[in-house]
């Protein structure tokens, strides 16, 4: 019974850091930001020319909504691939695991991220957003990183 209650304790911990803004912990801070990007809109930005470009915002969050849809639907292994390599290395896999089963159990599996807003400075990125129905949820500043042209969520 004690160790069912220390896991379950430590699972909701981890949680509770998985989906957290990251603004408290130093680490989680980019240490050489640039001038951020505007933030992400609904379209892509027209130059002169008339040719679309994109500065990763897009990439960005379309990996903010894959990260989310898989998190809160329980799909632990595919959350898991989703963080940094810093990340997977502090986070244990089973206990990420059971984080988010557990998210799925309480709060149910849909609640996609709207209003996603990006400040993207070179590989790192600062990501807000809604999480819809879960306002509790809703990030501020949350720390992205670019990995071998992937998006992947850093706030461990």
């Amino acid at each position: 019974m004690r160790t069912t209650t220390v896991t379950i304790a430590a699972a909701l911990l981890l949680g509770l850091t998985a989906c957290s803004s990251g603004d408290d912990d130093p680490e989680t801070k980019p240490t050489t930001p640039a001038a951020p990007s505007a933030p992400a809109t609904s379209g892509p930005a027209e130059p002169s020319s008339g040719a679309p470009t994109d500065d990763g915002t897009a990439a960005l969050e379309k990996a903010v909504k894959a990260y989310t849809n898989a998190y809160f639907g329980g799909e632990a292994s595919t959350a898991h691939a989703m963080l940094s390599e810093r990340c997977r290395k502090e986070i244990n896999p089973l206990l990420f695991g059971e984080t988010v089963r557990q998210a799925k159990k309480e709060y149910g599996p849909d609640h996609p991220a709207t209003d996603v807003r990006a400040e993207v400075s070179g590989e790192l990125a600062r990501v807000s957003y809604k999480i819809e129905g879960l306002p509790k949820m809703d990030q501020s500043q949350q720390p992205w990183a670019l990995e071998g042209g992937a998006w992947k969520y850093d706030a461990c």
